[in-house]
């Protein structure tokens, strides 16, 4: 399964997932939750998850690396201010964000699988392959930084 790692952009992940719940949700039992308030919540987490993401990238760019998560090779600074003193991986929390949104929207139970594949997908695809890769390049700073932030809250 190393064939995996690294090579589907995670926006890709959340989109076909976010298929997969909507397909799911069609097929499943849905909850009867007013859809006002149903909506709501759903774009308050939603725009929580797209604050998160957007506050992660923008760490990186006023750092001068690579937001791109195809490619930690190219890192050139451990960021570990702004947003990364609370969690390691701003972006993918964010987009996890968002697809407990689209969850809240659907409003079928069997959709929240979808949120977990993508905390198990991500995490074994993207974020031990960059893990490793930032341990190489940053070796004792990123251990130290690794033991005082959690990779997700």
């Amino acid at each position: 399964m190393k064939s995996l790692e690294l090579r589907i952009p995670p926006p890709l992940v959340l989109v076909a997932i976010a298929a997969a719940m909507w397909f799911i949700s069609r097929v499943t039992p849905v909850l009867e939750v007013p859809t006002p308030y149903r909506k709501l919540v759903a774009l308050v987490v939603a725009v929580a998850g797209g604050f998160i993401s957007y506050r992660g990238v923008s760490a990186f760019r006023l750092a001068q690396t690579t937001p791109n998560p195809m490619k930690p090779d190219e890192a050139t600074v451990l960021v570990s201010s702004g947003i990364y003193r609370f969690t390691r991986n701003p972006m993918y929390l964010g987009l996890l964000f968002i697809l407990l949104a689209w969850s809240i929207f659907l409003a079928a139970p069997w959709v929240l699988l979808g949120p977990f594949a993508f905390v198990l997908f991500i995490g074994r695809f993207q974020i031990r392959p960059e893990e490793a890769a930032l341990s190489r390049l940053f070796g004792a700073d990123y251990a130290d930084y690794k033991a005082k932030v959690r990779r997700w809250l």
